[in-house]
């Protein structure tokens, strides 16, 4: 009735190998920023002699191994554009110096930080209060760590061709502003906005971040918004973050001529949320107007949310749409949902297997070794599980990185489900 467990060695190398961490090689030069001291008429190669404004930077013609040095507890408002491009060996370097506050890159403008050239690597940096997104991403190999993204419509937008980037370790919040907002009468399926990532391109790695508050009113849907949203993007990875207050984990379609989101994965996360909207993961068959989106892979994911749902895999769901394997999902509502729970047709499921589900409705078809139990997380916030869970050994080794609090699964013959192995 399910097929067997997925096997994540049987995706590509390309999504199995995160980019090369980018960090740089000794720099040419280094440029000081400082919002409040600052010159645009001085050398900006020391903090005595720092650049003012965003202009200087923009127009300035960095060369590979180049480190751009914002001053922390400054200011700017406008667009940082970063146009130049670093090599995978040097790539350019945006920094904090001083003590205090992550320097601020703030609107009111469309984007707070405008990456088109590539090879850059982007650290200790806050974008915020701009009317589209906090970074938006251009360029190919761009590592963003420990940014900070809040109270925009969506905190980072990687571009349909904009492909392998890393986003990892940084706080991705509140990013509450809706792009588009209309009245039912007007239009009664457009509104969009509320998003931590907008996911366009391919081969990106999300990992470790912590991505909350994406929750706003919506005409439509009533609260829209979601931590990781994916349309015409591939084989990205989103793995190892911890997620709360989202209205959705994860959405996924396509749209366009030869247009496909396919070969996703989502490995490792732990999601939680009080909304009542609140869901997991939301994908969709050929039967959609924005399907089929193929090769979606969740596993070891952790989710507890309350009076929220789990998956759904509909219009045209089957095993080559939607594979889950040793994941923990204890909801209020609807646990899943596939196809078949209306067809009575078995090909019209999810391959879904060694998961540990709780809700009050099941609208799918367990696989051979899932178990409809309470996985006795720790608490409502720490989803590692208590003693006696029956998520302990139910999992199963996939040949994913695991790759989390410094342990690895070497030598492990004992695999559980959900993100937490103990």
């Amino acid at each position: 009735m399910k097929l067997a467990a997925v096997t994540v060695l049987a995706l590509s190398a390309a999504l199995l190998t995160a980019p090369a961490a980018a960090h740089a090689a000794p720099s040419a030069a280094v440029y000081y920023v400082d919002s409040s001291a600052g010159s645009d008429s001085a050398a900006g190669t020391s903090p005595a002699t720092a650049w003012r404004n965003l202009a200087k930077v923009n127009g300035f013609a960095f060369q590979p191994g180049d480190r751009i040095a914002f001053k922390r507890g400054g200011s700017w408002t406008g667009t940082l554009t970063l146009s130049r491009s670093g090599t995978a060996a040097s790539p350019i370097v945006v920094e904090a110096y001083g003590s205090g506050n992550l320097p601020v890159i703030g609107g009111p403008v469309t984007n707070c930080v405008q990456v088109t050239g590539s090879h850059w690597f982007i650290g200790d940096l806050r974008a915020s209060n701009c009317n589209w997104a906090g970074f938006e991403l251009f360029g190919d190999n761009i590592v963003m760590d420990t940014i900070q993204a809040d109270a925009n419509v969506t905190g980072v937008s990687i571009v349909d061709g904009s492909n392998g980037n890393t986003i990892r370790w940084s706080t991705i919040k509140d990013n509450t502003k809706m792009s588009v907002l209309t009245p039912k009468e007007v239009n009664d399926d457009d509104d969009s906005g509320a998003f931590g990532f907008l996911v366009h391109g391919d081969d990106n790695v999300i990992s470790r971040n912590v991505i909350s508050g994406h929750y706003a009113f919506s005409y439509d849907y009533g609260f829209d918004g979601a931590a990781v949203e994916i349309f015409n993007g591939n084989r990205n990875r989103i793995e190892y973050n911890t997620t709360d207050g989202n209205e959705t984990f994860t959405e996924l379609g396509r749209y366009g001529t030869g247009k496909t989101a396919d070969d996703n994965v989502f490995a490792y996360n732990s999601v939680t949320s009080t909304k009542a909207q609140a869901g997991f993961l939301v994908t969709r068959g050929a039967l959609s107007d924005i399907g089929p989106v193929r090769g979606t892979v969740a596993l070891n994911n952790s989710v507890y949310l309350p009076n929220g749902d789990g998956w759904s895999c509909d219009a045209g769901c089957n095993a080559g749409i939607l594979k889950l394997s040793s994941n923990v999902v204890k909801v209020g509502k609807k646990v899943g949902y596939e196809d078949s729970f209306d067809t009575g047709n078995p090909a019209d499921s999810a391959d879904e297997d060694r998961g540990v589900y709780s809700g009050s409705q099941y609208q799918f078809t367990l696989g051979p070794n899932s178990v409809k139990a309470d996985p006795l997380f720790t608490s409502a916030t720490n989803l590692r599980p208590k003693a006696g869970s029956p998520a302990l050994g139910r999992g199963a080794k996939t040949g994913f990185p695991y790759d989390l609090g410094g342990k690895s699964l070497a030598g492990l013959t004992r695999f559980d489900a959900g993100a937490y192995q103990s």
